[in-house]
Order: structure tokens, then sequence, then C-alpha cells
């Protein structure tokens, strides 16, 4: 249900950096799909009315690591997959993120102009998407997802042969430069490299460095251009690092980061978007037990690393984004990232993080992540206080009263009479 003028009042709201007011009395006003005015507003006659009961008004929730078209586990199935048939998964991971308070993602690899599109012209009731395309590999890298040995896809040749569902083989700073300016083209609103090993990849090793640093600069020189960035796929400290330094905006993971990592990107305008939530879900034996045994190891140890990465970045005063990089049937669990975090963040910082720090973060301040004059109508009303209990949007089933999109009211379990039609 989507009306051009909506007031929400009778209120607590947390605008995405603070809590405006410890009171019940305060009101949102929205015309035409953004925030017009916050405050002490008694206006109910221009148009519908929500009594929110003395609920938590906050931002719709923003997932920097995202992944729409990953169907699966089994990253050489979703290779094989039909496109029409990924772009019907992709709708259903779309739709569900949304129903779990998730108002915006970024797409971290498989993503591209056409489901963006289908989400901007109403075809797709889904988060707002911000798309990189396919990622970026070198040969043998955490993207290189070739079954070496193993039938029946890419298990040989040459890796220019490889173009998956979620990443692409390219190799040398001219031919990098090149595609990501095609990647920009069709409308990317960033790049992803991959910079260090991973955990779901075949053939290489956590520690692996990848990438030179030339590579590396071509592909943050194209993306400025473009007035946009670069973010990558950095476990390790040692990649952590280089990514500061070359101008990486956007750290994925960073598992390994360690004080002196910390240190270092905390004087640079490089974010930190630790993903604990794909770690969570794969310890759990049910699930980690289908992997293959080179994956198991190297998943081991890393929960505890990514835990104290974020003490140490939060110490140092690195911006610390929100993602959860899940896959498959593992997108129902993208609220533990929550709960995951607990250990290592206050609620109010969990909250920013998901917010105010991730807009600032896709280069979209003042348009999602807040409520403020001119924002986007993209609002949860929320049973429960998150400030003191942030295990409350652990729950989406029961955590969201309202769900707003665009100014749309995308599901409600408010009382009927919380909701007022505009008086003749």
């Amino acid at each position: 249900m989507r009306m051009n003028r909506l007031l929400i009042h009778n209120c607590r709201i947390f605008d995405g950096h603070t809590l405006l007011e410890d009171g019940r009395s305060l009101a949102i006003a929205i015309a035409d799909g953004r925030i017009e005015k916050i405050g002490r507003i008694d206006d109910r006659e221009s148009g519908l009315s929500i009594d929110a009961g003395g609920r938590t008004a906050m931002p719709g929730l923003i997932d920097a690591h995202f992944h729409a078209c990953s169907p699966t586990l089994s990253v050489p199935t979703a290779d094989m997959m039909p496109e029409t048939l990924m772009a019907q998964h992709a709708r259903v991971i779309m739709e569900g993120a949304l129903l779990r308070g998730f108002t915006s993602v970024r797409d971290m690899g498989g993503a591209d102009l056409g489901l963006h599109q289908a989400v901007e012209q109403g075809l797709i009731r889904g988060p707002r998407l911000f798309f990189c395309g396919k990622a970026f590999s070198q040969t043998g890298g955490h993207g290189d997802l070739r079954q070496t040995g193993r039938a029946p896809i890419y298990a040989s040749g040459c890796a220019c042969a490889y173009h998956g569902s979620l990443t692409r083989v390219i190799d040398g700073a001219d031919t990098l430069r090149r595609e990501v300016r095609e990647t920009l083209r069709q409308g990317a609103h960033h790049i992803k490299l991959m910079l260090s090993g991973g955990v779901l990849s075949p053939t290489d090793p956590l520690w692996m460095p990848q990438y030179s640093d030339p590579e590396i600069r071509a592909a943050v020189e194209e993306a400025r251009s473009r007035r946009c960035y670069v973010a990558a796929h950095a476990h390790t400290a040692e990649a952590a690092m280089r990514c500061a330094e070359l101008g990486v905006r956007s750290i994925e993971h960073g598992t390994m980061i360690d004080a002196q990592a910390a240190a270092r990107i905390a004087g640079t305008d490089s974010f930190v978007v630790p993903t604990l939530a794909i770690m969570d879900a794969l310890l759990d034996d049910a699930i980690g037990s289908t992997l293959p045994p080179e994956a198991r190891e190297k998943l081991s140890s890393l929960m505890d690393h990514a835990l104290q990465a974020i003490s140490h970045c939060g110490e140092a005063g690195v911006p610390i984004g929100f993602g959860t990089d899940l896959l498959g049937d593992l997108h129902g669990r993208q609220n533990r990232e929550f709960l995951l975090r607990r250990a290592v963040q206050s609620p109010i910082d969990i909250l920013r993080s998901a917010t105010s720090v991730n807009a600032r973060l896709l280069n979209r301040e003042g348009e999602i992540g807040l409520i403020a004059p001119g924002a986007l109508a993209d609002l949860l009303l929320i049973d429960g206080d998150p400030l003191q209990n942030i295990e409350v949007l652990g729950d989406p089933d029961s955590a969201f009263a309202l769900i707003l999109s665009r100014g749309e009211i995308i599901s409600s379990r408010l009382p009927k009479d919380a909701i007022a039609s505009p008086r003749s």
C-alpha cells in the first residue's frame, strides 16, 4: 500500500546515528516516497496516519555484502544454471531480504543491471540494489572456481574460459582496466576484486596474496574516474593493509586484521565489512559437513579471528560496515549477524553499522540509512528496544511491526485501528 502522504506518529526515533528523544510523541511525515519532516507533528488529515504505539522507528537496514544470485552453496551448480532460472531465484532471495527488514543491499558478485532495473521498475518487490556485476579474480585466485581434477565444469583449459555465476577470471593491469571500464559502462555501482584466498575456492590457500599492485591500482583509478570505488575480498591482515595502501575503499571480511593492520587502515579512507553470518552458518555441523575437506580446514579458526578483528578495528576507529555474505538456503540467517556482533560491538554501534555507516560506505549519505528530511522513506517500526536489546532484530518474524520501502507499506503487524485513512 502506497500513499502520496503518510504520517507515522507516537514513536521513538533512532535516526541512524542516535536516539533523537527519549519520548513517545515524535512523528515522521512522508511525502512522495521521501521523509518530509520529523518532530512533533499533528497533521493527520492529508494522508494515511499510522499510530506507532510508542514503538521505535529506525531506518531500513542495509546489507553491504549480499549475493542475490547465489541459490546454492555449490558454485558449479550455480554456474550451469540457465540465466532465466537464476533470475527467478534472485527474485525470491531479494523478496526475502526485504521481509527481513533490509531495504537496501549491496551485491558483491553476480547481480547485474537487469536485476537492478527489475527492482526499480517494480517488477520485483525487493530492496534497493547496488551491484558490481561479476567480481574479478586472477588465475588461481579466490574467484577462479574451475574444479581442477573434478569433472564436469571448467576442469581444465585457459582461465579465460571461466565466466561463472559470481566471478570472472581477468589477468593483467591493461586487461583489468578495460574490463573495469566495461563493467562501469554497464551501470555497476562499484567494482569487486579478490585479493586473498577464500574458504569455498578449491585451489588457493587463505594466506595467498592475489593481484599485483599495478592491477589493483588500475581498477582503483578507473573506479575513481567514474566517482565510484573498489571493494575487495580480503581475509588476511596483509591483504587488508594492501587495500588501504592502494586506495580500495571497502575491505570485505577483514577476518584476520590485527592491531597493526587496524591502525594502518584507520589512517585511510577505507571501511571494513565483517561477515560473521556466513562463517557461523558454515560452522554448523549440518552445513559444514557437506563442504570439501579443504574448505572445512580453512574455516576452523576463522570465527575467533573475525571477532578479534572487529575489536581491533573498533579500537582503532576504523568505520565498520555490516554484511552477511550468505548463499543458498542460508539467506534466512541474515538477521543472525546482529546476534553475532554482540560479543564485540554495542547495540548502537551495530545499528549504526547497518544504517548510517553502510550508507556512507555506499556513497548514499542523506538518502538511505537515516531518518531525516529529504531521505528516502525506507523505515522500520520495531517491537522492543534494539538500542537496549539488539537481540530483537535477530527474529525478523516478530521484530518488525511495520516495514516501509519507498514510502510503500511492505509488511504490517500493527493493529487494524492503528492505521487510519485521511479524514474527509
